[in-house]
């Protein structure tokens, strides 16, 4: 009998370290996945950040044209340069970003994008300036950094997808809180925002 219950404490024993032992593996590879998909977010929210950098840096060029047509709408033109302003202003940490923090930078961005618009729809009024080269450059420029733009957000959003499912599975969940990895928010779609963006031409 002695020697039975030896055996039987020898194999739970066992059964407790091989337990130990996948239980150990499942951690560090849940943990290594979940690592890996939070720097694919983490780079995918860096390559946003640089698209709409691109944007806000084509004002300074872009006022610089504006203003050397002295009858230009000043107050448009001024919205735009306050709107760049508090747009450059926002910072997010992508490892600590929330829900709130992604719709302050969004809104800001939209700011931008609506004084953008406006401005552009004032300048249809100038036609000199309408047919300024540089402005004309800045056009260009602006088209296609609104289409990155469009294309980085989509892949930010499929990235946090990807890794929001991977922490929120069952059992990933479990680890995932013991760990502390934290859902990541998503760009919503703007109004509008299934459409090119519009430039206006001759």
């Amino acid at each position: 009998m002695r020697n039975r219950g030896c055996m039987s404490a020898g194999t739970i024993g066992i059964a407790l370290v091989v337990i130990a032992v996948v239980l150990f593996f499942w951690g560090k590879n849940g943990y290594n996945t979940f690592t890996a998909k939070e720097q694919t977010v983490n780079t995918k929210w860096s390559n946003v950040e640089t698209v709409y950098q691109k944007r806000a840096n084509l004002i300074p060029n872009l006022e610089r044209t504006v203003k050397s047509y002295a009858q230009f709408e000043k107050e448009t033109l001024t919205n735009v340069v306050e709107a760049r302003s508090k747009a450059t202003s926002i910072n997010i940490d992508p490892t600590n970003m929330t829900e709130a923090d992604l719709a302050k930078f969004q809104a800001a961005q939209g700011e931008l994008s609506g004084a953008l618009s406006r401005l552009m729809a004032v300048v249809e009024s100038y036609p000199n300036l309408k047919a300024d080269q540089q402005y004309i450059n800045f056009q260009r420029e602006y088209t296609a950094i609104e289409n990155s733009i469009r294309s980085e957000t989509v892949y930010f959003n499929e990235a946090a997808q990807d890794y929001n499912t991977s922490i929120k599975t069952f059992p990933n969940n479990i680890l995932a809180n013991f760990t502390n990895f934290k859902e990541k928010p998503y760009f919503k779609a703007a109004a509008g925002a299934e459409n090119a963006p519009e430039v206006f031409t001759e």
